[in-house]
């Protein structure tokens, strides 16, 4: 590193108003430098005599761009000098400003600037080369080395050789800014020049060695034009080319580059024709080209001493002859099953074999087939430019075959054999293997008797006949294919076919990846069949697009909520899992994973519950419930059928007094001395008659005072009881209360409801009887009044005399009635014998009175027979 120490020349400058006067000092502008990358920058500002005293050097300040240099990099030279020092100036350009601080108007006032720029001295150019494009001018490039970042200026100086003198004479010179400078014709004359460079910047200079060159060799011609490229009739494999040569010397030795090659193909060929340059137009015959094909034709000159080759022409084209093609195609075909009307369909496809010249032009192909047992036939034929045919045949064996063709003929036949529906081939392959080595795949197989066989391959995914890819291989027992034939992480299916005289037999086939990663999407599981301690994982098949490899085997993983995950394994040919001693009612989540030789891939995680009971403990459940309905079933058949026994015994029948009612005592007083002589006819004894119940007495108590003799009653009414009633009719009504009567157990206290009444005891009523509700007796009760027999008793007997007698009331509770229910009770007819109506007397002394608490209830006693068989 070291110093640069510019002094800035100042320039005064004053602009004035209209009287003369100066208006203030101008700004002052140096000029700009250029130094050396890193080195140290020394500046100097002097202020106009017109700021003089005002101002002085002490007020100068410095600025880097827009930053404010220190002031200890400030050097006063005098009163109106000051100078900065910027040491390693690293920057490509940067302007530096001088300022004055005006204190009493409290700006700064810009006094000069100027840009610095910082670069690098020119290095000395390299490799300097010429190129003579004839007849218009020579140009000379070279390598400048490292960017100077700084104006460089390249001077290329031409000179020629003096042989007087023995040295090299300055011609003369041009100059660029850039690594290239010619010079122009026609100042170019054939002598020989060497070329020298020189490169100047404000740091440093730099120069080549003067490099010697011949113009012969540097010349460079412009490019041929290529007139016509055409065929010869008759002759096979040749192109004639005429072209026009550049323009050269007469005399000198010219050489051409004819460059060939097949239309849409990057095969090329080269050939070389040196010959004098004797004539301008120049022809050449083109030979050991192909058949029936297009080529695309260019060439370039020299000079035959030149370096240099001329530019490529326009390419022109030109077709050779045609020829018949030489050699049959190769032939395949795919043959789908049978169908119901008896026909399959047959899938042709064919190719050129690889070493098939590509100059035999193919302009279509014949397909032919013939019954194979039919040789007179003629077949049937069909034409396609396409390499695939589709045939629809019936189910015998059939011969096809195909030719290509173009103008010129037809190659060779090709033929394959259709077998016959159902027909048995021999199978002579024992087993495949497959692997695969450096990017290709390898097949072998072992067979016995065969040495032909064909190999096909295809997608396992890939339904269409026609993108199946085979091969003919001979006399060896394995093959490998072409790189790029396989595709990775894809199943394909691989047959070999053996061959044998004209048929083919059956294919032993085998699936194979050329190379395996892991599936792309994992199984999706779902629980079935969820029991109390056991649940199954189902899940489906990986698609075949997916699966990336050979899916070796299946791994379910499952846990409980906060426990520890447990996995079970099976084969790839198991698609679901019974979990077992699983707990129950808990909650479970699971997912699977599908392994190939690659690696796994797990589904989606699901989650599943337990049940809480099985179906065991379900059926035990159902069962108990069973038994327990048939059991009340039961119990509800017996209780219908054995209802009135049960009635009676847990649910006794308690009268409801206020739906009682009372029948006239004619009607039943009659009634009881009817039922009296049937019984007395039958020889049976029984006695029923209305009763009071005495309160607060025991049941057996009262049961002996509600029997009143029957005697008793029978003395006292027997002629107003039975004097309207005929014998007849006696008799009949009291067979037709028989059965209501027989069912009721003799003296058994009860009260005559309105139901028991309407049912058992108004049958037995005449019509014209009355009855008379125990509300209707409430008022009966409380006024004097004939009884309803003595009434029914003046009917007959007008001149009877029937005495009345008030029926008095007593209010008793009977413990015999269930809930404190209050009963009534009659009292006694004075016309009863006496003991009866003293008895009725004693027992009965209210008044008779509305129901009210504690008061007692006429009950009735029913009738009752006791019956000998």
């Amino acid at each position: 590193m070291f110093f640069s120490l510019l002094w800035l020349s100042v320039v005064h400058c004053r602009i004035y108003t209209a009287d003369g006067n100066a208006m203030r000092e101008a700004k002052i502008f140096p000029l700009s430098p250029e130094i050396e990358r890193g080195s140290t920058l020394k500046l100097f500002c002097t202020l106009g005599k017109h700021l003089i005293p005002r101002r002085n050097a002490s007020h100068i300040i410095w600025k880097l761009n827009h930053d404010l240099i220190p002031e200890e990099h400030y050097t006063i030279i005098n009163e109106s000098t000051s100078s900065v020092t910027i040491s390693n100036f690293t920057y490509e350009s940067a302007h530096v400003r001088c300022f004055t601080k005006m204190l009493d108007l409290g700006y700064e006032q810009l006094q000069t600037h100027t840009n610095v720029k910082s670069g690098f001295s020119p290095e000395k150019p390299t490799n300097i080369s010429c190129i003579y494009y004839y007849d218009i001018n020579i140009t000379c490039s070279w390598i400048s080395g490292r960017e100077t970042h700084l104006n460089t200026t390249y001077t290329l100086i031409r000179k020629h050789y003096d042989d007087g003198i023995q040295q090299w004479i300055n011609r003369d010179t041009c100059q660029s800014n850039n690594g290239s400078c010619a010079f122009f014709f026609p100042d170019i004359p054939y002598v020989r020049y060497c070329f020298q460079v020189t490169a100047k910047n404000t740091l440093n200079n730099s120069a080549t060695e003067c490099v010697p060159m011949e113009m012969l060799e540097i010349e460079k011609l412009e490019a041929p034009d290529i007139i016509s490229v055409e065929k010869i009739a008759g002759i096979k494999q040749l192109l004639n080319i005429t072209w026009k040569n550049p323009t050269i010397v007469p005399e000198r030795r010219l050489c051409c580059l004819i460059q060939y090659r097949k239309m849409h193909s990057n095969d090329s060929g080269n050939v070389t024709d040196c010959t004098n340059h004797t004539e301008t137009v120049k022809s050449y015959n083109l030979t050991g080209l192909q058949d029936f094909t297009e080529y695309a034709i260019a060439i370039q000159c020299k000079g035959a001493l030149a370096k240099f080759w001329s530019e490529w022409s326009e390419e022109r084209t030109g077709r050779t002859e045609e020829k018949a093609p030489s050699r049959k195609v190769d032939l395949w075909r795919v043959i789908e099953s049978s169908q119901s009307s008896g026909n399959r369909c047959v899938h042709l496809m064919w190719k050129l074999l690889e070493e098939f010249p590509s100059s035999e032009s193919i302009h279509g192909y014949k397909i032919r087939y013939i019954p194979e047992n039919n040789a007179s036939h003629t077949g049937s034929t069909h034409n396609t430019t396409d390499k695939k045919f589709r045939l629809l045949l019936p189910g015998e064996a059939y011969v096809l075959s195909v030719i290509a063709y173009n103008s010129a003929g037809e190659s060779p036949e090709a033929t394959l054999r259709i077998p016959t529906i159902g027909e048995i081939t021999s199978k002579h392959i024992d087993a495949v293997w497959t692997f695969t080595l450096r990017k290709k795949m390898i097949v072998t197989w072992e067979a016995s008797s065969v040495n032909e066989y064909v190999i096909e391959w295809y997608k396992e995914w890939d339904s269409e006949p026609f993108n199946r890819s085979w091969q003919y291989v001979s006399n060896t027992t394995n093959w490998t294919s072409q790189e790029g034939a396989f595709e990775s992480f894809i199943c394909y299916n691989i047959s070999v076919y053996p061959l044998f005289e004209n048929k083919i037999g059956a294919p032993y086939s085998v699936q194979a990846y050329f190379q395996e990663k892991p599936p792309t999407i994992g199984p999706e599981p779902k629980a079935d069949y969820l029991g109390k301690n056991e649940a199954i994982i189902k899940w489906n098949e990986i698609n075949k697009m997916h699966k990336n490899g050979f899916i070796r085997n299946y791994t379910i993983f499952y846990k409980s909520k906060g426990g520890k995950e447990l996995n079970k394994t099976v084969n790839s040919n198991v698609l679901q899992y019974k979990l077992s001693s699983l707990e129950a009612n808990t909650q479970y989540t699971a997912y699977v994973i599908a392994a190939n030789s690659a690696g796994g891939k797990s589904g989606n995680t699901i989650t599943f519950k337990t049940s809480k009971f099985n179906k065991e403990d379900l059926l035990y459940i159902f069962i108990s419930i069973g038994l327990c309905m048939l059991f009340l079933l039961f119990l509800g058949i017996i209780c219908t059928l054995k209802k009135q026994l049960l009635k009676r015994v847990c649910w006794p029948d308690v009268p409801n007094p206020a739906k009682s009612i009372v029948v006239g005592s004619e009607d039943v007083f009659m009634c009881n001395s009817l039922l009296k002589q049937g019984q007395s006819e039958d020889g049976t004894v029984g006695s029923e008659d209305i009763s009071v119940l005495e309160p607060g007495m025991p049941h057996e108590n009262q049961t002996e005072l509600l029997l009143i003799k029957h005697e008793n009653y029978e003395s006292d009414h027997t002629d107003t009881g039975a004097k309207d009633v005929p014998n007849d009719h006696k008799k009949e009504l009291c067979n037709k209360e028989h059965e209501v009567v027989k069912s009721v157990s003799l003296s058994l206290p009860y009260i005559v409801t309105e139901q028991d009444f309407r049912s058992q005891v108004l049958s037995a009523v005449k019509p014209n009887r009355k009855i008379y509700p125990v509300e209707k007796l409430e008022e009966d009760f409380s006024k004097p009044q004939f009884s309803p027999v003595q009434k029914s008793s003046s009917k007959d007997n007008e001149n009877e005399d029937v005495e009345h007698t008030d029926f008095k009331e007593a209010a008793t509770f009977n413990p015999y009635l269930k809930n404190s229910v209050n009963t009534r009770e009659f009292v006694v007819h004075e016309n009863l014998p006496d003991c009866n109506k003293n008895e009725s007397r004693t027992q009965s002394t209210a008044p008779f009175q509305k129901n009210t608490a504690g008061q007692s209830y006429v009950t009735l006693d029913m009738f009752g027979l006791t019956i000998a068989h």
